[in-house]
Parts: C-alpha cells; structure tokens; sequence
C-alpha cells in the first residue's frame, strides 16, 4: 500500500499541474485575441515608384486606399503603372503579415504556433 501512496499524491501533482497549463493557455489565447483586434485596427503603408504608388492597408490585409500620382498615369505605358502597384499591394500585405506576427510574437515569446497567422 505504501507505493501506491506516493502514486496516488503524484497524480494530484499532475492534474494540478495540467489544471495550471489550461489556465495559462486560456490566458495566452484571450491575450493573442486582444492584440490580434488591436492590430487589425492598425495600418500599414507601402509605396513604390518612388512615392508614385500609396498603398495603405490594415492588420486584416484589407487595402484602405491607393493612390496614384498624376504622373505615374502614362496611358502610353499602363503596364508599369499595373507593376507599381502591384509592388506597392504586395508590400502593404507583407507589412500587415509582419506586424501581425510581430504583435504575436511578443505574446506568444516568439513561440511558432503553426496555422496562428
């Protein structure tokens, strides 16, 4: 009986230790939620053609706005107008994905989490 003593207080250890993980895997998720609201709501910018293109997007990758300098419009040469902002889009993209994963990454103690972003 004495053995199974030590057994017995041992699981107690563990399912209070287990109890302490879900609590603080709760936190973390409710925390990661706040932040994750907070940067949706911020934004980004990108450029390309030295300012000719603006793009501005938000922490969902949603784009806000774009704008076009008069001068970038060359109805002559519309592809490289299509590239800038192309460029400009894709880079508003990678700032939100950044910000985002920097954001997390604060909470989450630079931890990976696959399928978080």
């Amino acid at each position: 009986m004495g053995k199974y003593k030590g057994f017995a207080g041992s699981g107690m250890n563990q399912n209070r230790n287990m109890s302490n993980v879900v609590k603080q895997a709760q936190k973390m998720q409710e925390e990661m939620e706040k932040v994750q609201a907070e940067l949706e709501e911020k934004t980004v910018e990108a450029s390309s053609g030295g300012g000719m293109v603006t793009v501005q997007a938000n922490g969902k990758k949603e784009i806000l706005s774009i704008k076009i300098q008069p001068d970038a419009v060359d109805p002559e040469d519309v592809e490289t107008l299509e590239d800038l902002v192309l460029v400009a889009v894709n880079d508003a993209i990678k700032q939100a994905d950044d910000m985002m994963a920097e954001g997390m990454g604060a909470i989450t103690g630079g931890l990976s989490i696959p399928g978080l972003f």
